[in-house]
């Protein structure tokens, strides 16, 4: 059995799914984290072993901080965490936007990156790898996109800690993508990325030689 082991938010679907079918791949244990208990569990069935199920609300520290003790109870420790939980708005704009929303959207993908972040923080002395799942919308002003501006805080928010965290030995990447054909979106888009794409960007970043901090990986469709 391996020693490393990855904690993903939002892994029942899209991105969190396909980066676990991929560290899985490169011999890396996860832990799967969502609220879809039903999805998780035909993930771990699909994976086997190297996968354990941990449903929970990403938006409550408390549910992350006792997932991440059971992960590391389980095997051995938590080496990683990828906080990819995320969500967009129904509609649009400041002026015509629903307020309800926002608070719904700004809990998961502010404060649920934060709560990751916190919760990871106590399993990475001496070493540790926290990403995060950012945008181009985050990179680039979008009228009336409170979303893109939800990820503007995540790419902050991930330079700050990685200035933080490389204190105590540990690394933190940014993956930002463009548009990703996943259950985001109404309607499929099946010429941009595709999830995987973004999982193998996912590792690429967690298999750097020690000695490698990256912390930005941008990636966008080539058409």
């Amino acid at each position: 059995m391996t020693d490393k082991t990855l904690f993903i938010t939002g892994a029942s679907s899209g991105i969190g799914a396909e980066t676990a079918r991929a560290a899985v791949a490169q011999g890396w244990n996860v832990g799967l984290f969502a609220r879809s208990a039903d999805k998780l569990a035909a993930l771990v069935e699909e994976l086997g072993d190297m996968a354990l199920a941990l449903p929970g609300d990403a938006t409550l520290l408390d549910d992350q901080q006792g997932a991440m003790k059971k992960l590391a109870a389980h095997f051995g420790g938590v080496d990683a965490a990828f906080a990819n939980a995320g969500m967009g708005l129904d509609t649009p704009g400041t002026r015509d936007g629903d307020p309800e929303e926002w608070e719904a959207m700004i809990r998961l993908n502010i404060l649920g990156v934060m709560w990751t972040a916190k919760a990871a923080s106590a399993h990475f002395d001496g070493g540790g790898h926290l990403l995060l799942t950012g945008s181009a919308a985050g990179r680039r002003h979008i009228k009336g996109s409170l979303y893109g501006a939800t990820k503007w805080f995540v790419h902050g928010y991930g330079g700050n800690l990685a200035e933080e965290f490389r204190e105590f030995g540990a690394r933190v990447t940014v993956v930002a993508p463009g548009m990703v054909d996943t259950a985001f979106f109404d309607e499929p888009k099946p010429d941009k990325l595709q999830p995987e794409d973004i999982a193998r960007a996912v590792l690429f970043a967690l298999e750097a030689d020690p000695r490698a901090s990256v912390q930005e990986v941008f990636v966008m469709p080539t058409g």
